[in-house]
């Protein structure tokens, strides 16, 4: 048995990282079932002195103490760990030593940056498009180095080149945060593209988010200034342990290149005539360019990522190349996608390719009203050589379908490809069962996550918005929690959550913070969307254990409460201000999408109950005993507030709408002798609606759930079986291949919603997919990481088959069930280091340890009673 390489933090590589006790994690494998982990013993080099050696006594794998002391700037240590336990009639043994982990730390003081951010030497109007700056700097080494590393950051987008060479692979770096407190700077292991001499580090710049056109109704310029700037420090180390730092000032120069327009919403525009060979490696005469200005920065302000950066993670052939009717050329590519194209193209000299995208067709065309005021358009110019190869590198766009004009000849196989981009978070989620259309919306729920989480968790990736709302991730964290490891990401964007926070506790609409006309800005506190200051920092703990994101976000999620509970009053009813509610029923008008069947009050007052519930918990797992005992009382108070307001003696809410009673279950809001009462009204509700879905954003994530915990399983399966519209299938069985926005968006007719609102990607209503996890699956995390696992497959549905797989924490576990007649086979596999509490219908539950376990269940009527 061997413990698996060691990890720390959230980090998929610890190049560079801003922690300086970083936690550490391990999976066992190899180890005999039910074997149990005692104690572990973690060794740090620090490469100079003899290995140190750190025994704890203690069961923990995930997200352990650092054990030595703390990482001081640039220090790199090697880490490698053993364990030993023994199952329940051995005699405990050592594993063997894990392959050993290099950590090393970032530039973690603002005195560690001597170089200086640079813009280039001329004035723009910064009220249009201009063509983003070159920069380039040159550097004379002493000798060929044995480490070096470029650590950089800029007002903008960057790419960078060393000697001609591309560094890293990350895209739209550095991302997108709230830049007025954190900037994020990248750390670039440099050390085999230097050598001794002359050396070049060229930058590519763009507007990014900075300083681009972004936001509602066209978007607004310069939000956070109007100048692209470069930092860049580049440190060398010699063979003789001495060192050497260069970095951005101002003997470095700056021109135009061939990019002509770079818009996260309008697309790419790239000459390949006006290129400048070899301008990024040594020798090129820069005698043409003009100097560099010193930009402002704040050192204080940036940070170490603690996530994975975006990056190319696919690559998808078009399926079909098509003559539309009025004669332009449309490429397929089967799926609907973010990302963008590479094209691969032989042509004139000043011949223009030009690239259009959207999500959907209309009569044959392609249609981009849904874009807004978003042009995603690219277009390249050739410069006339041999087979040119060419993609975009600072946009990104919505899209399943593309629109080519002026290809010169016939477009080839290979000659356009899409490449598909986002944060480069570990897949960790599958599903499949007997049910092709399930499988498929599954797939669209990925899809739509994928393409929402580009650095920030977006609404929608293609119109001109694409902005971290706080309500939508906090409706499908579980769905996310799931299906990949975004536990890095979303902290970063909650350390943004909790800066953008007003000081009374009214947590923006959208995170990071912009302008948003006269119904968004300025904030105004409104339930589910604020909501996400507790709820998803405790669904992070749930699902990968980390009480550090509890910590860090709690005076956050506090003030959000002590705010509500100041809205709310002596009464505690949050019966007043501006709220969305249940947005987005599929009753509502059109014009007011927050016109819902439930009472927006009752949706806010429940939610306040449910999130102050959670916050006295997460209050007492930090041991801040006053603070929990405070919530844990206010929480009570919400709850029997709540239903003497809302609910009624034969068990029916006083809005009779379905997306109430959802809440209420499910939040443990109804008293225990009118659950049942509530349950079958609400079964009533979605059997009077035709089992389709009548509920909208606060109401849907929840519903099949209700409808589970009060014995109404197989209206759950009708409903979330459902193929006409309004329903989760009926985009599956309009074609579509992500989620979309309204249930509606395409009409049964095949035209396009014509509402203002009208996205094809747009993950929220995929939270239903926690609901196949957990109960058609049957595997959830009864502790927080899945220390302890909970199978409990609930067939139904018509359904003969479903597999579920989850990496958890401590390794992969997984449930596949079939049924056949009325016998129900259950296979699970559970993780060394956890237990599973089976808990199958008609049976007694019970406890397994680690291993592969078989079970048999009889469901006939009188078995399961």
């Amino acid at each position: 048995m061997r413990p698996t390489a060691p990890t720390f933090e959230h980090h998929r590589d610890a190049l560079g990282i801003g922690e300086t006790r970083p936690r550490l994690s391990w999976k066992l494998s190899g180890a005999p079932d039910a074997w149990e982990q005692t104690r572990y013993e973690i060794e740090v080099d620090d490469h100079q002195k003899k290995p140190v050696r750190y025994a704890r006594q203690s069961a923990e794998q995930v997200l352990v103490p650092w054990p030595a002391a703390p990482l001081t700037s640039r220090e790199r240590r090697s880490v490698r760990v053993r364990v030993c336990g023994s199952a329940s009639d051995s005699t405990a043994q050592w594993s063997e030593w894990s392959v050993s982990t290099l950590v090393e730390a970032g530039l973690l003081d603002p005195e560690d940056w001597s170089a200086t951010m640079v813009t280039q030497d001329w004035d723009e109007d910064s009220a249009t498009d201009c063509a983003p700056p070159l920069l380039r700097g040159v550097v004379h080494l002493s000798g060929a180095p044995v480490r070096a590393r470029l650590y950089a950051t800029a007002h903008g987008l960057y790419e960078l080149e060393v000697n001609g060479r591309r560094v890293g692979d990350a895209a739209l770096a550095p991302g997108w945060t709230s830049y007025d407190h954190r900037l994020r700077y990248q750390t670039y292991d440099v050390t085999d593209l230097l050598e001794g001499g002359e050396n070049v580090v060229g930058a590519l710049t763009a507007d990014g988010w900075y300083r681009g056109r972004y936001g509602f109704n066209g978007g607004t310029r310069n939000l956070y200034g109007d100048r692209i700037g470069l930092l860049a420090q580049l440190e060398v180390t010699y063979g003789d342990g001495t060192t050497e730092v260069f970095g951005t000032d101002t003997s470095w120069r700056s021109a135009t290149g061939p990019i002509g327009l770079a818009s996260l919403y309008d697309g790419e525009r790239y000459d390949g005539r006006a290129e400048q060979q070899g301008w990024s490696a040594p020798g090129f005469d820069d005698s043409a360019w003009r100097g560099v200005r010193p930009a402002h920065r704040d050192p204080a302000t940036l940070v170490a990522p603690i996530g994975p950066p975006v990056r190319c993670t696919e690559e998808v052939q078009p399926v079909r190349v098509f003559t539309s009717p009025s004669g332009k050329t449309i490429l397929d590519f089967g799926q609907n996608l973010v990302g963008r194209l590479r094209i691969r193209v032989h042509g004139e000299r000043g011949h223009t390719v030009r690239l259009r995208h959207a999500e959907v067709l209309q009569d044959g065309e392609l249609y981009t009203r849904p874009m807004r005021q978003a042009a995603a358009t690219d277009e390249y110019t050739l410069g006339g050589g041999d087979t040119e190869t060419w993609e975009p590198r600072f946009t990104i766009h919505g899209f399943r379908y593309a629109e080519v004009t002026g290809w010169p000849g016939e477009i080839a196989a290979g000659d356009i490809v899409a490449r598909v981009y986002h944060t480069d978070m570990t897949r960790t989620g599958w599903f499949e069962c007997s049910d092709e259309g399930l499988n498929r919306l599954h797939e669209n729920v990925r899809w739509s996550m994928r393409g929402n989480f580009v650095d920030i968790p977006t609404d929608c990736p293609q119109r001109d918005e694409r902005l971290g709302w706080t309500g939508d991730i906090q409706v499908f964290a579980p769905t996310a929690s799931f299906l990949y490891d975004c536990a890095g990401m979303l902290s970063s964007w909650l350390a943004d959550v909790a800066i953008e926070q007003e000081p009374d506790g009214t947590v923006p609409w959208y995170v990071p913070n912009i302008p948003g006309g006269k119904t968004w800005t300025p904030n105004r506190p409104g339930a589910v969307w604020g909501d996400v200051t507790v709820l998803t920092p405790h669904d992070l703990y749930t699902r990968f254990g980390d009480t550090g994101v509890l910590r860090a976000q709690y005076e956050s999620g506090k003030k959000w409460i002590e705010l509500v509970d100041r809205l709310a009053g002596p009464d505690h009813l949050w019966n007043e201000g501006f709220q969305l509610g249940d947005w987005l029923d599929p009753d509502a008008p059109p014009q007011d999408p927050a016109d819902a069947k439930s009472d927006r009050y009752l949706v806010a007052t429940a939610y306040f109950a449910h999130s102050t519930t959670r916050l006295a918990e997460i209050a007492a797992l930090l041991g801040e005993k006053t603070d929990a005992q405070r919530f844990h009382r206010l929480a009570e108070s919400t709850r029997t507030a709540f239903w003497d307001a809302y609910g009624r003696s034969d068990g029916r809410t006083t809005d009779d709408a379905a997306a109430s009673y959802s809440l209420a279950l499910v939040f443990d809001l109804v008293p225990a002798e009118h659950r049942a009462a509530a349950g079958a009204r609400l079964a009533e509700l979605v059997a009077e609606s035709d089992y389709r879905i009548s509920t909208g954003f606060a109401g849907t994530p929840v519903i099949a759930d209700a409808l589970t915990s009060t014995g109404h399983l197989d209206t759950a399966y009708r409903l979330v079986l459902q193929r006409e519209c309004p329903s989760w299938l009926y985009a599956v069985e309009m074609g579509g291949t992500t989620i979309w926005e309204r249930w509606d968006s395409m009409l049964p007719d095949g035209s396009v919603n014509p509402g203002e609102m009208t996205s094809f990607n747009h993950y929220a209503l995929g939270a239903v997919a926690d609901w196949l996890h957990r109960v058609v699956g049957g595997l959830h995390a009864l502790d927080p990481g899945y220390r302890r696992i909970r199978i409990a497959p609930r067939p139904g549905g018509g359904l003969t088959s479903c597999t579920v797989r989850h990496e958890t924490p401590y390794g992969p576990a997984e449930v596949s069930w079939t049924l056949r007649g009325d016998t129900l086979t259950a296979r699970a596999t559970i993780p060394t280091g956890t237990s599973a509490v089976v808990d199958l219908p008609g049976t007694t539950s019970f406890t397994v340890g680690s291993g592969t376990h078989e079970f048999v269940a009889d469901l006939s009527p009188a078995a399961v009673g």
